[in-house]
């Protein structure tokens, strides 16, 4: 059978980023709005691996996980650099992160979804490049008329800013490291993004890209 693998692939390195990249993306889901422990890829296993508990009522908003074979290293942190005038940023060292909004129920992540971006926040954790996408589900009955992230309501926006700059946070302390949104862009700019990111990666892993 062409193309069949007799093995579960590692969900970074061996699914492609997408055929259709930038414009239409694979989406490796790690949570969703009901989980209440942060859960995240053990990179090594490729395996769905406990982080931790959430913080308190803060839940992720949207489904959350990763752009699998992308890398947020010197390409990404360069274009972080040029977009906001800084040039002490590095990447984070990990894959490209996604958000993708849907208005159907999906309670559990380790999942692979098709995912329109159409745009991002450029978020900077302790002078990292931390940058977050923001997708719909593609063929998503309610959202597939959204192509830019200004038709997305302030509420939903002030909803993802808010859980990405306090998830780590325990009330009354002060944050461990400055974490910032720096900028709101729209789906060109998060094409650029994750471009970028595709070079990092091949950059980095190109002894393990599997196509």
């Amino acid at each position: 059978m062409a193309g069949y693998k007799p093995y579960l692939s590692h969900p970074w390195h061996g699914i492609p980023c997408g055929a259709g990249a930038p414009e239409v993306v694979n989406a490796f889901i790690e949570m969703t709005p009901a989980d209440s422990v942060k859960y995240e890829i053990d990179k090594n296993s490729g395996f769905l691996k406990a982080d931790r508990p959430q913080k308190f009522s803060n839940i992720v908003p949207a489904l959350y996980g990763f752009i699998p074979q992308t890398y947020c290293a010197e390409n990404v942190a360069r274009l972080c650099q040029h977009y906001v005038g800084k040039t002490d940023i590095v990447g984070d060292g990990d894959p490209l992160d996604i958000c993708v909004l849907t208005e159907r129920n999906i309670i559990h992540g380790n999942i692979l979804v098709p995912a329109i971006p159409i745009g991002g926040l450029r978020m900077i954790d302790g002078g990292e490049a931390d940058d977050k996408i923001i997708a719909i589900l593609k063929g998503d009955e309610v959202y597939q008329n959204w192509h830019s992230i200004g038709d997305c309501p302030d509420s939903l926006i002030n909803r993802l800013k808010h859980y990405f700059l306090t998830y780590k946070q325990m009330p009354g302390e002060a944050p461990q490291k400055k974490t910032e949104i720096a900028d709101i862009y729209d789906k060109e700019t998060a094409y650029e993004v994750i471009q970028n990111s595709r070079k990092d990666y091949k950059l980095h892993y190109s002894n393990v890209l599997m196509e």
